[in-house]
């Protein structure tokens, strides 16, 4: 193997490696990609809740993520991951949001818990319909 080979091989070899380090120590929440349809409804599996109770919803038309929730009740919540101070998506860290922008922080229900933002994190109504959570976007 020739010099420049190996080098290449080595780097790309370590940057897989700390990636994979660095996804293992990332809360554990999925991400999945879903599709909106025509009626402004996204439709969430029950099945993706049997191993945590918090997923992070993505869609292609949308700008922002969904926090979608199961509760103990079993009913679910859904909050969009934009900071009410400054319209920056929210990160979240398994147990709260947080904006990376200002330093807002929400907590798992969507109350400010550290300004500067002061509004709650907007709620899309959620019903279970057959095996899948339908969020209605507003």
């Amino acid at each position: 193997m020739h010099r420049k080979q190996f080098l290449k091989t080595s780097c790309s070899f370590c940057v897989l490696a700390s990636a994979g380090f660095f996804v293992s120590t990332l809360p554990s929440c999925a991400t999945a990609i879903l599709f909106k349809n025509k009626d402004n409804k996204i439709a969430v599996p029950v099945s993706f809740f049997a191993k945590n109770d918090l997923q992070i919803i993505r869609t292609r038309e949308a700008e922002f993520d969904i926090a979608l929730r199961k509760e103990k009740d079993g009913s679910y919540t859904a909050l969009l991951l934009k900071c009410t101070h400054a319209d920056n998506a929210l990160t979240s860290t398994g147990n709260s949001f947080i904006c990376t922008l200002h330093g807002s922080k929400f907590d798992i229900e969507g109350l400010v818990t550290k300004g500067p933002a002061v509004h709650t994190l907007q709620k899309y109504h959620t019903q279970v319909i057959s095996d899948h959570v339908i969020i209605t976007l507003q």
